[in-house]
C-alpha cells in the first residue's frame, strides 16, 4: 500500500445482508468505486476499502449506514448509493435512516417512494404541516413527482375526497394551435407529466378508474377560474408560467380541508416577455405569512440521470456575466 493511501476493513454481522448491500455480482460496490474514488475488496461479508483518507471514511460511513438501513428491511437500491454518498459529502453527520425511511408511498409494483435528499426530506416535512406549501427548483429535484405522491397517500388515507393536478398551458417555444383536436386535446401533452406520475404511483388502469370517477382531474390552470376548491389536495405544477393575476386566482380557490402545493422552477419561464411570473411575486410577498412554507431545491437535489446535474451545470455557467 502506498504511504499516502489509507485502508479501512468492514466486517458486517449477516452475510445475507451484506449480499443485498453488495448488489447483483457487486454492482453497488463497482459503481460506489468509481463515485467515490475508493477501490473496494470484498470477501464475503467482509470488505477492504482503500483509497485517500477522506475517500475511505466517506465510503465506509455510506457502507455503514446504508447496512443498517437494509437491516431494517429498508429495500436497496442502486441509486441509494449515489444519492446517500452526495447527502454526506454535504453534511458528514447526517443520518440516512431519517430521510429514506420516510415512506411517502408504495407504488404497484411495491416501490417505496421516499425521500432522496435533505431538501426533499425537508419538502415532505412542510407538505404534512403547512397548508400551502411552494417547491421551487431545477428540473429533476422531484417536487411534482413527491407532492403527487403525497396526493395520493392523503387519497389513499381518507385525509381528501379528491386530487386536483392543473398546470398553466403555455407554450414552451412551441406552437401547438394547429393541432387537431379539440381544447382538451390541445392541453393535453402540457399535462403529461401530470399523468406519467399517476401512472407510475397507481399503475394506468387505477389511475384512469380514479379520473373517470371524478375522484382525480386533472386540468389546466384556465379551468379552476371561479371555483371554490375544497377537502382536496391540489397542485399548481410548472407555476413559474402563470401570471400573477392567474396566480392570485389560483390560490384563492382554497377552501376548507384542503392543501395546496406548488412547483416551478424559476429559471425556465416561458411567458411573453412584457408578462411576470406570478411565481416570483407570490415567493416576494407571501414569504412571511403564517401556515405558507416554501422549499428551495438546487442542482444537488436532481434525482434524474447523473447527466441531468451536469446539464443544469453547463447552463449555469452559460448565464453567468
Amino acid at each position: 500500500m502506498q504511504p499516502d493511501l489509507a485502508r479501512r476493513d468492514l466486517s458486517f454481522a449477516n452475510n445475507g445482508h451484506a449480499s443485498l448491500l453488495y448488489g447483483e455480482f457487486n454492482r453497488n460496490l463497482q459503481a460506489l468505486e468509481k463515485s467515490a474514488g475508493v477501490s473496494i475488496n470484498a470477501r464475503g461479508s467482509e470488505l477492504r476499502l482503500t483509497g485517500s483518507a477522506h475517500d475511505v471514511e466517506l465510503a465506509a460511513e455510506l457502507l455503514n449506514q446504508l447496512y443498517g438501513l437494509v437491516s431494517r428491511g429498508y429495500p436497496i437500491y442502486s441509486t441509494d448509493f449515489a444519492f446517500g454518498l452526495r447527502i454526506l459529502s454535504a453534511t458528514p453527520q447526517a443520518r440516512l435512516d431519517k430521510i429514506f425511511l420516510d415512506k411517502v408511498f408504495v407504488t404497484t409494483q411495491n416501490r417505496v417512494v421516499s425521500p432522496k435528499t435533505a431538501n426533499q426530506k425537508i419538502y415532505i416535512e412542510a407538505i404534512r404541516n403547512s397548508d400551502i406549501v411552494f417547491g421551487i427548483g431545477p428540473a429533476g429535484t422531484g417536487k411534482t413527482y413527491l407532492a403527487v405522491a403525497m396526493a395520493v397517500s392523503a387519497l389513499t388515507s381518507g385525509a381528501v375526497r379528491s386530487i386536483i393536478l392543473t398546470r398553466p398551458a403555455v407554450e414552451a417555444g412551441e406552437k401547438l394551435g394547429f393541432l387537431p383536436g379539440d381544447v382538451a386535446q390541445k392541453v393535453n401533452p402540457y399535462l403529461r407529466p401530470l399523468h406519467d406520475a399517476l401512472n407510475d404511483l397507481l399503475g394506468p388502469e387505477r389511475t384512469q378508474e380514479l379520473i373517470q370517477q371524478e375522484v382525480i382531474e386533472i386540468a389546466p390552470l384556465a379551468f379552476m377560474r371561479g371555483r371554490t376548491l375544497s377537502n382536496a389536495f391540489i397542485i399548481l405544477d410548472e407555476a413559474q408560467n402563470t401570471t400573477r393575476e392567474q396566480m392570485k386566482m389560483f390560490l384563492t380557490r382554497m377552501g376548507f380541508d384542503s392543501q395546496v402545493v406548488v412547483t416551478g422552477d424559476t429559471t425556465q419561464v416561458d411567458l411573453p416577455m412584457k408578462q411576470h411570473s406570478g411565481l416570483l411575486q407570490a415567493k416576494k410577498i407571501l414569504h412571511d405569512v403564517a401556515g405558507i412554507a416554501f422549499c428551495s431545491f438546487s442542482k444537488a437535489d436532481v434525482v434524474r440521470h447523473p447527466l441531468v446535474q451536469q446539464i443544469i451545470n453547463a447552463y449555469e455557467k452559460l448565464s453567468r456575466p
